[in-house]
């Protein structure tokens, strides 16, 4: 399963530093579970996005995703890639940046070509530089952004609603972001995706990590912030599953609206039995595991 991570911190910047994966340690147990790639996305002071991202083909290849990566910025979006489709390729990697906003998902649709004669329909499948379902389903949530005049969370939903209506659907689930605000959806049950609320006075220390990403900062000790992950990084209660359809918009004061969007499964729902034995390895890789401290 791809892992994502969230972290929208406001409007004023902060330092942020991540680690995508710990350090290697055995090599035998690595070569079920080595991801196919590592992003970062940010949005920098000047609000400006800012894409880091590396394929990984080998662990002699995971310099970029075991070294430090400190940014500065005001909403962060990580990303640990198991390739369901795509090669091997930067192109293929998340995040993914399209009309200034940054998106990454996990899960997996089938009927890209479906997908694809949609996006030519719409006239946004220039935006398509890779081989990823991903991609597809960004470029699906652009267009229905710009047919809503900019009303991200519909034409987001737009976006999920023709997908689950027309091609079958394994996972949906999103983080997209600009600089002020952020977007999560997860779509239907299938895999978990949480967020933490740590907008109250008097924050515990922000170090937190599983054993894929591990993210620290000083100034969010300090100020609030609020996060998304596919799995509960620390042991803070406040973390909260998301249900099924729900899209939690967070926006720049960091208020945060929850609403159920998508209260029906899709019509057509791949199941766990219907998946390849590579694609449910992709899908459901390593489950991740907090550190000790």
């Amino acid at each position: 399963m791809c892992r994502l991570f969230g972290l929208h911190a406001g409007t004023e910047v902060v330092t942020a530093t991540f680690w995508l994966l710990d350090a290697p340690d055995s090599l035998a147990e690595q070569s079920r579970k080595n991801p196919d790639g590592t992003g970062l996305g940010v949005f920098d002071e000047r609000g400006r996005p800012q894409l880091h991202k590396e394929p990984i083909a080998a662990w002699q290849d995971a310099e970029f995703a075991t070294d430090a990566h400190q940014l500065d910025g005001t909403t962060f979006i990580a990303h640990i890639r198991y390739a369901t489709t795509g090669s091997l390729d930067v192109r293929n990697t998340h995040p993914f940046l399209q009309d200034g906003r940054i998106f990454a998902h996990n899960g997996m649709i089938e009927g890209l070509d479906v997908v694809d004669e949609r996006l030519r329909e719409l006239g946004t499948s220039d935006l398509v530089l890779g081989q990823t379902d991903s991609e597809r389903i960004f470029a699906l949530v652009t267009a229905g952004i710009r047919a809503r005049n900019g009303d991200v969370s519909t034409g987001l939903v737009d976006a999920i609603s023709w997908l689950a209506a027309n091609v079958p659907v394994y996972a949906i689930n999103v983080l997209l972001c600009t600089g002020t605000e952020m977007w999560a959806l997860r779509y239907p049950q299938t895999h978990q995706l949480f967020m933490l609320d740590r907008r109250r006075d008097g924050q515990p220390d922000f170090d937190m990590s599983t054993s894929r990403i591990h993210a620290r900062s000083e100034p969010l000790t300090e100020r609030s912030s609020v996060i998304f992950a596919t799995e509960p990084m620390d042991d803070d209660p406040r973390w909260r599953l998301l249900d099924a359809g729900e899209l939690v918009h967070v926006d720049a004061a960091l208020e945060i609206q929850r609403n159920l969007v998508l209260p029906d499964p899709p019509r057509h729902l791949v199941r766990r039995d219907d998946l390849s034995q590579p694609v449910f390895r992709a899908q459901h890789a390593m489950p991740g595991t907090r550190h000790p401290r």
